[in-house]
């Protein structure tokens, strides 16, 4: 008897995880976002909705985050991360997320928003590759409060309270240019 129940919750469990799909393996939580080259958003890029009030990941990039812009000053373009829609708006009019680039022979990392369809940007600080790096975006009233490398930075924000109806906003690369190759962000929700 207890078999054939050990062998049931077997079955059940490898059914129930094939039909989740994109599910880690255990041992490495992280899922790889894949931005193909020529594109600008990751396979599979789903509005999930988001209803928490602060957002924590871990983040490894690797080599393929190493680029070139076909025009140089492109390179400084802000690549977008991982965050959130905020204020039941879409996220060009309110969001908050993390930002990226590669030049200088550094990754580098910004606090990237919307408040009200006004764009702002901050640099934070760099991300050595193929290391584990962590990131947390709270609410604070009528701002956003990024943590990284244990440095709180505020940015404004255009509502209070909730997000409301918001989305997750994945990895996306640009500015005005499309990946020029393949790249994989490793990111594990905290």
């Amino acid at each position: 008897m207890k078999k054939a129940l050990f062998c049931a919750l077997l079955i059940i469990t490898t059914v129930s995880c094939d039909w989740i799909g994109n599910t880690p393996s255990f041992g490495d939580d992280f899922i790889t976002y894949t931005i193909k080259a020529g594109q600008h958003e990751v396979e599979k890029n789903v509005n999930t909705p988001f209803t928490a009030s602060s957002l924590r990941f871990q983040v490894v990039f690797d080599s393929s985050c190493i680029y070139k812009t076909a025009i140089p000053e492109n390179q400084f373009d802000i690549n977008k991360l991982y965050g959130f829609s905020d204020c039941s708006s879409q996220h060009q009019n309110n969001s908050a997320r993390f930002g990226w680039n590669w030049y200088e022979g550094a990754i580098h990392i910004f606090a990237y928003t919307y408040a009200n369809g006004v764009r702002e940007a901050k640099e934070l600080g760099t991300a050595e590759l193929n290391e584990t790096s962590s990131f947390k975006i709270s609410l604070d009233d009528k701002s956003y409060v990024f943590s990284y490398h244990g440095v709180d930075t505020k940015m404004p924000r255009h509502c209070s309270g909730g997000v409301g109806i918001a989305y997750k906003l994945l990895p996306y690369f640009g500015g005005d240019e499309v990946a020029p190759h393949e790249m994989k962000i490793k990111i594990r929700n905290l």
